[in-house]
């Protein structure tokens, strides 16, 4: 199936090809977010704000994406609007909820895409695809115009096949963009996390950096997972709960919903009392490290077939979603390619040091 839920042509015809996850409000057009509970929805009144951005620094968008309905989702199926096909691992999952975003890269489709990351949504997606991924620190990419409005961990970011045409990306989307001065010297190592094979190629990558590397804890890592899990789904109840009545939701996000309306305050206040435990706890690292590497993913990517028999794939987020609770920029990095599927390296660095990330990730892939 295709990475597109609508494709068009907006902006000047030589401009880079910027793909849009359909959560994002661009005027005059539907933000649908994968739902057939969506599909009549008005027209968005105008751009979101990371649009205007890519349109002013000249990009073309060329479509809006699938995704994992109602973004509330890590396999990227979707039986409404099409599962996207993970084009260089066509067994595989494409990853979620930005399915559609990734495909259009990998495909080269689109020479950049926009996503959203609640809790991995653009660092599984790359990850699954082979392709690079990046999330932004929580808040510094205005997401005025972006479904859900409300929220606590979603974050902005963006798709590519390199390195450089990630860097751009974000040039264009971070309107305080700033060069880094970082001076690469230390890497803070997450081991024991992952497959025993993922592991290795981990760190056999991050050895070969040259970097000094020494071996890291992140002991409330596994609360952090969970925590993160009780906010995202109290937030995406209050968001899209009352789209449940309609029939029109899918029965696996459906189903996910129904059990999220269960989440009790006193769940929330423990979430709370986690998120600032956790980000300290990565804040305490970064005073020693210049970033913090560990697998994207906990094992490989799964099948199609074996996505079917677990619809939800939480599991999949547990080295990811922690990073959104605390807020920390992220990015996934391809490093390898097994019969097994890719493997991934995720990068994650000091609130607000999102280009700090991007040259370290240079260093890394310039010398491993």
């Amino acid at each position: 199936m295709s990475a597109f839920l609508e494709k068009f042509d907006v902006g000047p015809p030589d401009g880079l090809r910027v793909a849009v996850k359909d959560t994002i409000d661009i005027g005059g057009r539907p933000t649908r977010a994968g739902s057939r509970s969506l599909q009549n929805a008005a027209a968005a009144v105008r751009n979101a704000v990371v649009v205007d951005l890519v349109l002013k620094a000249g990009c073309r968008i060329v479509g809006k994406t699938v995704l994992h309905e109602l973004a509330f989702g890590i396999t990227g199926l979707n039986d409404w609007a099409g599962t996207p096909v993970n084009t260089r691992y066509p067994e595989l999952i494409p990853g979620g909820s930005s399915s559609g975003s990734a495909v259009a890269v990998a495909t080269g489709d689109a020479d950049f895409a926009l996503g959203t990351d609640t809790g991995g949504s653009i660092r599984i997606p790359a990850a699954c695809c082979g392709i690079w991924g990046m999330k932004g620190s929580f808040g510094r990419i205005d997401r005025r115009g972006v479904f859900p409005e409300a929220t606590t961990l979603d974050c902005l970011g963006a798709f590519a096949k390199s390195l450089p045409m990630l860097d751009r990306a974000m040039q264009i989307i971070l309107p305080d963009y700033r060069q880094s001065k970082l001076v690469p010297r230390r890497i803070a190592l997450l081991t024991g996390l992952a497959d025993a094979s993922i592991d290795h190629e981990v760190e056999a990558c991050v050895t070969r950096s040259g970097l000094e590397v020494f071996k890291a804890d992140l002991s409330s890592m596994s609360a952090a997972f969970s925590a993160g899990l009780k906010v995202i789904n109290a937030e995406t109840w209050t968001a899209v709960g009352h789209l449940v009545g309609t029939g029109l939701v899918g029965g696996d996000v459906a189903e996910r919903l129904k059990q999220a309306a269960n989440v009790t305050d006193a769940e929330l206040q423990e979430a709370e009392h986690v998120r600032h435990l956790f980000a300290a706890e990565v804040d305490t690292i970064l005073e020693n490290a210049d970033v913090i590497c560990l697998p994207t993913l906990p094992i490989f990517p799964p099948t199609l077939a074996e996505a079917r028999l677990d619809r939800t794939a939480v599991s999949l987020t547990r080295l990811v979603r922690p990073f959104n609770l605390s807020g920390h920029p992220a990015l996934t990095m391809p490093i390898a390619s097994t019969p097994n599927g890719p493997i991934s390296l995720q990068i994650v660095g000091r609130r607000d040091g999102d280009e700090d990330i991007l040259k370290l990730a240079r260093h890394i892939f310039q010398n491993g």
